[in-house]
């Protein structure tokens, strides 16, 4: 998930004239994010925390760029640095624990996402998050409970309806017998995230809801 910094617009106003501070070097990163150019981005951030080693904004963008461009192994890298500098950051813990999802470290991810969650238990996106973990590790009514308290949090969390859905119409239908009530709640999950902008909803409802 992508880093939301508010003091990447105080960072914009606050630029050195006489030469690109690491500040400098971390709003051009942010900027070139905005433009998906995520080569540059990582150059940028990289020139900040040559300047700055405890711009833990940087780290997190770069960590961010990195997880995009798919080099999970250096964001998890980076999103430990920002740790290390700000140890109760629950968003560090979750981007970290998603690119060790990517790298199928399951059990690292878990650890994270409780962590974040400890620090933030109203964090929706770390819920859903877990909820993804769980999924893999086949506790499917733990996946099914983090869902639900990631749209507790956000009712219009369309990937949390959308997951809680196909966990009901199809994991639940396939690997476990349940009634059709419990299958007929995942459609309308399924249909609520349609509902919500959900592009995978409704192929998933002409797949398991007929």
């Amino acid at each position: 998930m992508k880093p939301t910094f508010l003091l990447i617009i105080a960072f914009s106003s606050i630029i050195n004239c006489f030469g690109q501070t690491s500040k400098e070097f971390t709003v051009n990163g942010h900027l070139k994010t905005k433009q998906e150019d995520y080569r540059g981005a990582i150059v940028d951030f990289t020139k900040a925390i040559e300047l700055d080693p405890k711009n833990d904004v940087a780290y997190s963008f770069r960590g961010w760029s990195k997880s995009i461009m798919e080099d999970y192994r250096g964001a998890i890298i980076d999103f430990t640095k920002v740790i290390e500098i700000i140890p109760n950051f629950a968003e560090a813990y979750n981007n970290r624990a998603f690119a060790k999802t990517k790298l199928k470290d399951d059990q690292g991810s878990m650890a994270d996402y409780n962590k974040a969650i400890e620090i933030d238990p109203k964090y929706a996106e770390a819920y859903y998050g877990r909820a993804n973990t769980k999924g893999k590790l086949q506790d499917y009514q733990g996946a099914i409970a983090d869902c639900t308290e990631a749209i507790g949090i956000d009712p219009k969390f369309a990937k949390a309806y959308l997951f809680r859905g196909l966990l009901k119409a199809y994991l639940f239908r396939g690997l476990i017998k349940v009634n059709f009530a419990q299958k007929d709640d995942g459609c309308l999950d399924l249909s609520k995230a349609g509902e919500l902008g959900s592009a995978a909803a409704y192929d998933a409802i002409k797949e398991y809801c007929q």
